[in-house]
């Protein structure tokens, strides 16, 4: 081809959006946040079962009423939500690209942006609730008895076999094709008629359908650790690549054979070390 055919590549490319500018700026923030909260002094309030142990949580737990329990969630819910910002709205940016180009000429479209998000991170909010009201009974458990503290294995390799097998539920792919189809799922609850209703009312069922896709996946956390970036990372990217490539609906039944398979060398691994 001739040089004056060629197509130069940089005429291919395109600057990002300014809405796609500010929306990696946050994500981005989320991350370096949670990489220097974990390096830090403070490390131990990202792992909820050492957060009030000791310092200042643990004075101030023994000073309110009902501490033990309260500040704990608090501190739980500041930790999981910058954590499901950096782990999950990049899942979700297609969606919100598109509702942003839908409402930019509005001068309100930024604030219905904002608003999907915060429903989005609601639902998930929601999630890390109970998540963490679960895990707190487990851990009140494994105080009353000695057996389920020697036997912890167990809680993980459960955990791994139950995030395996929702993979291939019927529900995991209901949810998972619903949160793959942005442009669908606008149209059929976007109106116009109560924009900021509406706006936050798409977020959260949009997270809805998000933590029914993901929400095995994410109790992975509890088992590798949630104060671990690294894995943080490494579950997001899974998720990422699972709602938004062309062929990410194919790695979930792949991903939850490995999960079982992992749960099975746990629980043979632990049987044979204890047997005589």
């Amino acid at each position: 081809m001739a040089d004056g055919l060629r197509v130069s590549p940089w005429r291919s490319w395109r600057a990002p959006s300014p809405f796609m500018l500010v929306m990696g700026g946050l994500i981005g923030f989320a991350w370096a946040a949670l990489l220097l909260w974990e390096t830090s002094l403070y490390g131990r309030y990202l792992d909820h079962g050492r957060w009030t142990g000791v310092g200042l949580a643990n004075e101030i737990c023994a000073a309110l009423p009902a501490g033990r329990v309260v500040l704990p969630m608090l501190i739980y819910v500041g930790g999981w939500l910058l954590m499901t910002a950096a782990m999950m709205l990049p899942t979700t940016l297609p969606l919100l690209r598109r509702f942003q180009l839908m409402v930019s000429a509005r001068a309100d479209g930024g604030a219905l942006v904002g608003l999907l998000i915060a429903g989005y991170l609601l639902a998930w909010a929601g999630f890390g609730l109970a998540a963490h009201g679960l895990d707190l009974a487990l851990h009140l458990a494994a105080r009353a008895t000695s057996w389920l503290t020697t036997h912890g294995w167990l809680v993980g390799s459960t955990v791994l076999l139950i995030a395996g097998a929702f993979q291939f539920s019927a529900l995991k792919y209901h949810c998972l094709d619903r949160c793959r189809t942005p442009v669908g799922f606008i149209v059929g609850h976007w109106r116009g008629l109560r924009p900021r209703l509406e706006a936050f009312r798409l977020g959260l069922d949009h997270g809805v359908y998000c933590v029914g896709c993901c929400w095995a996946i994410m109790l992975l956390m509890f088992v590798v650790g949630t104060g671990s970036v690294g894995w943080m990372l490494l579950l997001g990217a899974v998720m990422a690549v699972e709602k938004n490539a062309p062929w990410g609906r194919s790695i979930s039944k792949p991903l939850g054979a490995a999960l079982m398979g992992w749960a099975a060398l746990i629980v043979v691994g632990n049987g044979a070390a204890s047997t005589p």
